[in-house]
């Protein structure tokens, strides 16, 4: 835009010129209660201005965003529409490997669409795509406009939100990942009642162990995980935790990488106990440390 302010003037009256030019994102979404509460992704409304709901059955309805969850890229919005067709989640019965499933969405904005795969693997994480990943993985055909749909089993219950797909080209490889129903009705939830996501934290910098760490350490085994650092003023530091020390275990369940572990402490409430057994100078010991509120992420 010139700085002069005569020739902006004059940059103005032409014909089609816009000094500000919006532009159009689409995405999927799933209606999870009659009251008008919608799931899909954040990356999928991240930004916008005006959100516009339209409905299979031809309904529009402009749409509130309730509250977003960066950690899991999820979002929760609301519209103002009666008689609203709503999902049931397959929460009791967890999708297996093999199982077929459908991915509904609206691709590269044709209209709504349904494919056809399997579940090809459960609790897919090391991805990069979240903070926190346990990606039920799919191939169903994902593509571009799908984000935020509903993954649904052959009963039509949601077991997952379509949330990326590997692709090389832009277009379905035939992996696709969904955040499962389960990790989704969690966050829908904690949204609606406090505006986003509480979340136990101990303030930690975890790594995985290598053969060549363990062997380090004196482990025969290369599981658990080593604790690179702690933030200041942080639970773990104040609960008597040391840089160099190995987590193998929490509340007696054995922890295998970064990953399950701060899956496992965002999973508790603050203020709650957690127990770990750790490997500290060669020796088993087991601290008890109480559980803050993660801070939130912005997104």
């Amino acid at each position: 835009m010139p700085a002069d302010p005569v020739l902006r003037h004059f940059f103005e009256q032409m014909p089609g010129f816009s000094q500000q030019q919006k532009t159009t994102n689409l995405g999927s979404g799933v209606l999870v209660s009659k009251q008008g509460y919608i799931l899909t992704n954040l990356h999928v409304i991240d930004g916008a201005e005006e959100i516009l709901v339209a409905l299979n059955d031809g309904r529009q309805s402009p749409a509130k965003v309730v509250g977003v969850d960066a950690d899991t890229d999820l979002a929760v919005l609301q519209i103002n529409l009666k008689d609203l067709p709503v999902i049931t989640f397959a929460i009791n019965e967890p999708p297996r490997v093999g199982d077929v499933v459908l991915a509904i969405g609206n691709p590269f904005g044709v209209g709504q669409t349904i494919t056809m795969g399997i579940v090809s693997a459960l609790s897919r994480g090391g991805l990069g795509i979240n903070t926190y990943e346990n990606f039920i993985q799919t191939d169903a055909a994902i593509n571009p406009g799908n984000s935020g749909g509903a993954l649904i089993d052959v009963q039509g219950r949601l077991i997952g939100i379509n949330t990326a797909i590997y692709s090389k080209s832009g277009g379905s490889l035939g992996i696709g990942f969904a955040v499962p129903a389960t990790a989704a009705k969690e966050v829908l939830e904690q949204i609606i009642s406090h505006g986003y996501v509480k979340r136990g934290w101990l303030g930690i910098e975890p790594q995985d162990m290598t053969a060549d760490l363990a062997r380090a350490f004196g482990l025969e085994q290369s599981s658990g995980v080593i604790i690179a650092g702690m933030l200041r003023d942080s639970p773990a530091l104040k609960g008597g935790m040391k840089v160099g020390d190995i987590v193998q275990t929490m509340d007696g369940s054995a922890i295998n990488n970064t990953n399950q572990l701060l899956s496992r402490i965002a999973s508790t409430a603050p203020g709650q106990v957690i127990e770990l057994g750790v490997f500290r100078s060669g020796k088993q010991t087991t601290l008890k440390l109480t559980s803050g509120l993660k801070p939130n992420r912005p997104k």
